[in-house]
């Protein structure tokens, strides 16, 4: 016993999950399309259901009443015709009958006249009403055991008592009627569905259209287009009502936008002008004959005044691309050749690093100016963290030029490697600020290399340093003017 509810436990467990697992792909994949579809096929399904069963049930006792009918209108046709001629004996005439099964039962209920069908075979009915008076009922197997017939009584009056006339009509062409017809709905029953589902869907998905096209309108809306307003229907319904107040929540976010954006340029303006004056201040006294301990300070004046200069920079050129205005200007520019600059730079700047480099000819569609800071950007990188060398890399690849920085230094963890795109995010063995860094170079050079339509990514190198991997299209497109 103890086994067998274990196993119809488990059955139900089963069960359950398999119900649950359906019930999560439906939410996930069903759209209101297909909902609706789904539930007009549903409900359609029922109710012909229910209309099926109610009309066959109900065309089957309309005929049914149509047979008693023709019964009882046969058997008091009888009876006028035994009232008027007298008592048959033996057969009963065809053309008395007609060709339902008849009998005449004597006073005493035994068959005085019958049909020819009915020869030898008892009575039809036990009913023995009176004279003049009619009764129905259902009988079964009066000539076959599976035949159902609906059959009439009624007594004739005569002198020598009671006599009873009984008339039966086969039920079997209202079978065959009622199967013939439910055949019918069956068949059609499944089309019906299929259509109200298929007519649900299509004219959901024409009352969504202008759903669709709100979505297309705001997945074209960005920073840039933030003047664009979505289309408002002609009904006013719920869908326009939903324009409406799409439109308004792009009002309010183009105010916001505009507003950010005027803070952005007003804080630059703002904040170089007395880093200017300061390091205008720092150069003058620079040129001054001071004590060794004030050079020393106007010297570390100035490199923080310069850090501060480069922050509030990146900060601005950040808050650009968050507001999606980092648009490159399009030329044609020779990697090659601003990669070649870097490692000469960085041979220069760094004499105790071995730099080399395996340059191929590149030529390609960007801005030369922010390609220039992101291949600084990796150079000063990859030199304030490489022990004893650093390796650059360019080849065109499918179409893509690929770009290598390679340094021998401690490398990247790999649960870091996504991080050290972040904002100010400084791994445990760099937060070293002699280098002047201000912890966002590496958050700028993905946001260029974006705007470019390229990928950046870091890895680890053979030398167990980090190799950081830029991909960028040679035939990049400007968005804004299609070139």
């Amino acid at each position: 016993m103890g086994r067998r509810r274990a196993m119809i436990e488990r059955g139900r467990a089963a069960l359950a999950g398999r119900w649950a697992r359906a019930r999560g792909w439906y939410r996930r994949h069903a759209g209101v399309r297909t909902r609706s579809a789904l539930a007009a096929a549903v409900v359609v399904a029922l109710v012909l259901a229910v209309a099926i069963a109610a009309f066959v049930l109900l065309y089957r006792r309309s005929l049914e009443r149509t047979i008693d009918a023709d019964a009882s209108r046969q058997a008091r046709a009888v009876a006028a015709d035994l009232a008027r001629t007298g008592v048959p004996e033996g057969e009963f005439p065809t053309e008395r009958g007609g060709s339902a099964p008849v009998q005449v039962l004597r006073p005493d209920g035994t068959v005085l006249a019958w049909s020819g069908a009915l020869r030898g075979r008892p009575p039809m009915s036990a009913a023995r009403p009176a004279a003049g008076r009619l009764q129905s009922e259902g009988r079964r197997g009066i000539i076959n055991h599976e035949d159902r017939y609906r059959v009439a009584t009624i007594g004739v009056g005569l002198t020598d008592g009671t006599y009873t006339v009984v008339v039966g009509e086969s039920l079997e062409p209202i079978r065959d009627s009622v199967e013939d017809a439910a055949a019918l709905l069956i068949v059609g029953y499944p089309v019906l569905v299929v259509v109200v589902a298929g007519a649900t869907y299509a004219f959901v998905g024409r009352s969504l259209g202008p759903v669709e096209a709100i979505r297309r309108k705001v997945a074209g809306i960005g920073a840039a287009r933030l003047g664009d307003r979505v289309p408002v229907p002609e009904a006013r319904d719920e869908v326009a009502r939903l324009a409406e107040t799409m439109n308004e929540m792009l009002d309010r976010l183009e105010k916001q936008v505009d507003a950010r954006r005027r803070f952005v340029a007003d804080a630059g303006h703002e904040l170089r002008s007395p880093l200017t004056t300061l390091r205008t201040g720092l150069e003058v006294l620079g040129t001054r004959p001071l004590a060794d301990r004030d050079t020393a300070m106007v010297e570390l004046l100035t490199a923080e005044t310069v850090r501060l200069d480069r922050l509030v920079d990146d900060l601005i050129l950040l808050a650009r691309a968050d507001e999606r205005e980092l648009r490159p200007r399009f030329a044609d520019v020779d990697l090659d050749d601003l990669l070649d600059a870097e490692r000469h730079r960085l041979a220069v700047r760094h004499p105790d690093l071995a730099v080399t480099a395996a340059i191929t000819p590149v030529r390609m569609r960007g801005d030369a100016h922010r390609l220039g800071r992101v291949l600084r950007n990796l150079a000063d990188n990859a030199a304030t963290h490489a022990g004893s060398s650093v390796r650059f890399t360019l080849r065109e690849v499918d179409g893509n030029a690929i770009v290598e920085v390679i340094d021998d230094g401690p490398g990247i963890p790999v649960e870091d490697r996504e991080r050290v795109f972040e904002r100010f995010v400084r791994l445990d063995e760099s937060r070293r600020r002699d280098s002047g860094g201000t912890g966002l170079g590496l958050a700028i050079t993905r946001e260029v290399v974006i705007a470019h339509g390229g990928t950046v990514e870091a890895f680890a190198s053979a030398q167990g340093g980090a190799l950081f991997r830029v991909v960028l299209p040679v035939d990049a497109r400007d968005e804004a003017t299609g070139r």
